[in-house]
């Protein structure tokens, strides 16, 4: 935890935050934190700043907040991804938060399992708690939406073409068209299918939206390592 995240409702107006449960436990565990230590915090979906110990024992933990300053800015990126297992999805909500993407679209499609869309990590909380970790990792406070799209069809047809609008769509597929480095002075719809890939008839639909396919080597990656490489690209 690099950043030490709180919302809104639980600061007080004299500006005194008291903490407990997890964060009061790496408080006491992990950082060894006692009275007059300064850590860093950030309002969720708003500014950082620093956090100085007042006291702090097994109970509770009383901070007098400062926030100062701005987050780090998102990167030009939108993240449409095919529905992976939920073990990789945890992994992904994470490091997508990390990376500072914009928004994130979960695509049905094919090769995605119909059990996937059942699984608890695609309630509201649990997304939303996976997603704060990763701010806390990357020093980041705002959270970036999660849409469940769950008709392939529909959605490229009818909302993809308006996503794509001011956007170079990039849909990652096995291919003869090798990815270049990018520049972060453009926004960026990023595309990636599920685990297997999209079939012939979803690439075309994709293509035919106004995507642009892009190879990412002759490797075969899995989605997380895709998803990390076209970021990466990004910073």
């Amino acid at each position: 935890m690099n950043l030490l995240l709180f919302a809104a409702t639980e600061c007080r107006d004299d500006n005194l935050l008291t903490l407990t449960g997890r964060r009061l436990q790496h408080l006491r565990q992990v950082l060894g934190s006692a009275p007059g230590d300064v850590i860093q915090v950030g309002q969720i979906d708003g500014r950082i700043g620093r956090g100085q110990i007042l006291a702090i024992d097994q109970q509770r933990a009383e901070l007098a907040i400062t926030l100062d300053r701005e987050p780090p800015p998102k990167l030009p990126a939108t993240l449409l991804l095919g529905l992976p297992r939920p073990k990789m999805l945890r992994r992904i909500l994470r490091s997508a938060a990390e990376f500072g993407v914009s928004s994130i679209h979960l695509l049905n499609s094919y090769r995605v399992e119909k059990s996937y869309w059942q699984t608890p990590v695609l309630t509201p909380a649990m997304i939303r708690d996976y997603l704060l970790q990763g701010l806390e990792q990357a020093r980041d406070t705002v959270l970036p939406p999660v849409y469940l799209q769950r008709r392939f069809k529909p959605f490229v047809e009818d909302q993809l073409p308006a996503l794509i609008a001011g956007r170079e769509a990039l849909l990652a597929h096995p291919g003869e068209a090798p990815l270049a480095a990018l520049s972060g002075s453009g926004e960026y719809l990023l595309v990636i299918g599920p685990e297997g890939g999209f079939i012939p008839y979803e690439v075309d639909k994709l293509l035919a939206a106004g995507c642009r396919q892009v190879s990412l080597g002759p490797r075969i990656l899995r989605v997380e390592n895709a998803v990390s490489s076209l970021l990466g690209r990004l910073l």
